[in-house]
């Protein structure tokens, strides 16, 4: 796509160029992950060894505390989806040699979750059947695609998001060697609630999915509560008796919020990995709401 630049009112094209060597591409995304993709960085280019020898790009924990692994390629290549399997089947047959890897870089009192390990690959462009490709595969595959415009200016975009898990999409429980943790659903949320909060909630729901194209938000279900994210999160939602609880990922200062509907949570203890709190109980506060969440959302895009 042609990006421009304004100067004066005039616009001058910026040429699109590529990288030059995959590490280069992998050394921005790797200096950058957290506000990128959500993702903290473990370690590059982590080498495993053993009958599954290879050597994953980047290894991360993401703010949902799931093992991720990221792979690079310059440009479309069917061996990179192959490859990136390979990894994520060493991931869940290794998971003492992540967590070990995880505690050394992030600290040992570091929470892991294996209930949805990701696995993204990012790459120029992607063909069709790639992504009809992951689709039947299953599992937490994620294609990102990228564009490198002059010297300064990255454009990055999930070209197919994964709303399940592998363990999801087999019925299964999360193995009791991660504390037992099991799989929830949006159901288990509004189980026991008011159906006028229900109803809050339904409508907060479907306003947050219609912000991207189909597939293109993903609806993810913990114990605490239900986030929401475009590449990283930018909401997390937890149904309460009378109300629902909602954390943004934008800095408050950055928030334009005539109704005063927010709170500062960044210097206080809470729950959603936002650290904007807003709280409703009434239909007539959604389309308020929709308006934060809107400028949360579009620090994703």
């Amino acid at each position: 796509m042609p990006l421009y630049r304004i100067t004066e009112n005039k616009v001058t094209q910026v040429k699109q160029i590529g990288f030059d060597k995959e590490k280069n591409i992998q050394s921005l995304i790797e200096s950058n992950c957290e506000s990128l993709l959500g993702v903290r960085l473990i370690k590059s280019e982590y080498v495993i060894g053993g009958h599954q020898r290879g050597r994953i790009d980047t290894l991360g924990l993401d703010s949902e505390n799931n093992p991720t692994i990221i792979e690079y390629k310059l440009t479309n290549n069917q061996n990179v989806i192959n490859q990136g399997l390979f990894y994520l089947d060493w991931l869940f047959d290794h998971k003492g040699d992540f967590e070990i890897a995880a505690q050394k870089t992030l600290g040992t009192d570091i929470e892991i979750s294996w209930i949805r390990p990701r696995l993204i690959l990012i790459a120029e462009t992607f063909f069709d059947y790639d992504k009809y490709a992951v689709n039947r595969i299953g599992g937490n595959i994620e294609l990102w695609t990228y564009r490198k415009y002059g010297n300064d200016l990255l454009y990055l975009e999930p070209l197919y998001l994964s709303n399940k898990s592998k363990s999801q999409e087999e019925g299964e429980q999360v193995p009791a060697g991660n504390g037992g943790q099991l799989l929830y659903t949006v159901e288990d949320h509004l189980k026991n609630k008011n159906e006028s909060l229900i109803k809050v909630f339904m409508l907060l729901q479907e306003s947050i999915l219609g912000l991207a194209e189909e597939d293109k938000i993903l609806e993810k279900a913990g114990k605490i509560y239900i986030a929401y994210s475009h590449g990283k999160n930018f909401c997390e939602i937890r149904p309460q008796q009378k109300e629902l609880v909602i954390w943004l990922d934008i800095s408050h200062g950055e928030l334009n919020d005539p109704y005063k509907l927010a709170k500062d949570m960044s210097n206080k203890g809470h729950h959603g990995t936002g650290e904007v709190e807003v709280r409703i109980s009434e239909l007539s506060d959604v389309d308020k709401v929709m308006d934060l969440i809107k400028q949360s959302f579009q620090l994703t895009v």
